[in-house]
């Protein structure tokens, strides 16, 4: 069976520069320039288009091995497509199908199930949201209260998830619902897929502080799915799960978003004639040395990841380092932009205009999502450095 369009090369058989100029040409000269770098995370509407065009030309699931429809490449090369959608400013679509259902189908599904989900991400015909996250279970994600029942052939789900991105533009959620309910808490969990367009399910977007609804609560009354949707063993969603989590941090541990709000800092800098102040110079060169750091840490990681070896837990230090850092230089470009910072949308400063609060929107959640940094620092304090529990 065909998964998705023939490759028209084997990318792996060129060298890491040819690829990146191929990536990067391609991206330039065809990602609409109005789309680059939005302010907020865009409806699928808007999107569309380029999904197709992506989705048409084979490029839709770099990851994804040839024979399941995506491009095949290797690590490395998987790495320096991400970073070229990301120096491009291309909006993120797609995210929950490509970098998440899909790769768990293809490591723990059956071969029928990867006959009926695959070909369907690969068209961009199912949009895929996360339920993951609910009311008091969002760090201590294993703590969740979604309960999943066996009825016949189907599992009964009721509960509620939150923060469940873009939820109002998906057609299929997967869900970590609670199967055995005497089990330990890391225990006795599954993971289902779900199709939204049915009875039971009710979707409230969440606007957040920018008047934007990226985020969804989604409620689940008796909700139904063919038991042979589940996936991996009953009971051990759990581990699917984490299955996802390693090459998740590597992303948002990427060092090009705060890149591009250094870009908009000096800019902003420049504009109100700033940017050779002392005061202001020190706290921007400060915060150059730490994008400078993060580079160095994400190629070290990056550099596991192309080797196929394993993350290890340390990882979870890139993921602090960058969503910090970006939440600092988001503040500063407030700052700098004097009494016009609390001003939405686009600005006019000097003779730029800019939307100073764009980069401080998009780092508020930053530090929650993807396991708050809290969480991440006591991985780091119990499995790296080893430290006593108080």
């Amino acid at each position: 069976m065909t998964f998705g369009v023939q490759q028209e090369q084997d990318w792996n058989a060129l060298d890491d520069d040819e690829f990146r100029g191929i990536i990067s040409t391609d991206f330039r000269e065809n990602y609409p320039d109005d789309l680059r770098f939005p302010p907020y995370r865009l409806r699928w509407s808007e999107l569309r288009d380029w999904y197709l065009r992506m989705s048409g030309k084979g490029w839709l699931a770099p990851n994804w091995p040839a024979e399941f429809g995506g491009m095949g490449l290797e690590p490395r090369k998987a790495l320096i497509f991400h970073e070229e959608v990301e120096r491009a400013g291309i909006a993120r679509f797609q995210d929950h199908g490509v970098l998440m259902v899909g790769p768990v189908l293809i490591k723990w599904g059956t071969d029928e199930q990867r006959r009926r989900y695959l070909p369907k991400i690969l068209s961009c015909k199912h949009i895929w949201c996360q339920g993951y996250s609910e009311p008091g279970s969002g760090s201590d994600l294993a703590s969740l209260q979604t309960k999943a029942v066996r009825d016949g052939d189907e599992f009964v789900i009721n509960g509620q998830k939150i923060w469940t991105t873009m939820a109002h533009d998906a057609d299929h959620i997967f869900v970590l619902a609670r199967t055995d309910f005497e089990a330990k808490k890391q225990e006795g969990i599954s993971f289902l897929l779900v199709d939204m367009d049915q009875p039971g399910i009710t979707v409230r977007p969440i606007p957040d502080i920018s008047g934007q609804a990226e985020f969804c609560e989604v409620f689940f009354d008796d909700v139904r799915t063919p038991a042979d949707n589940l996936i991996g063993e009953l009971n051990k969603g759990w581990t699917v799960a984490k299955s996802l989590l390693g090459f998740e941090r590597i992303h948002i541990g990427s060092p090009k978003l705060p890149e591009y709000a250094m870009e908009i800092l000096e800019a902003v800098a420049s504009a109100r004639g700033v940017l050779d102040d002392p005061v202001f110079r020190d706290k921007y060169v400060r915060l150059q040395l730490d994008v400078e750091h993060l580079a160095h840490s994400y190629e070290h990681y990056a550099g596991i990841v192309a080797r196929r070896e394993t993350l290890g837990p340390d990882v979870s230090m890139l993921k602090v380092l960058a969503t910090e850092t970006f939440s600092k230089i988001a503040d500063l470009v407030v700052e700098t932009a004097g009494p016009l910072g609390g001003m939405k949308g686009d600005t006019r400063i000097g003779n730029i205009d800019v939307n100073v609060l764009a980069p401080f929107y998009k780092a508020r959640p930053a530090p929650i999502y993807g396991g708050s940094n809290e969480i991440q620092r006591n991985i780091l304090a119990k499995q790296v450095l080893d430290l006593p529990m108080r």
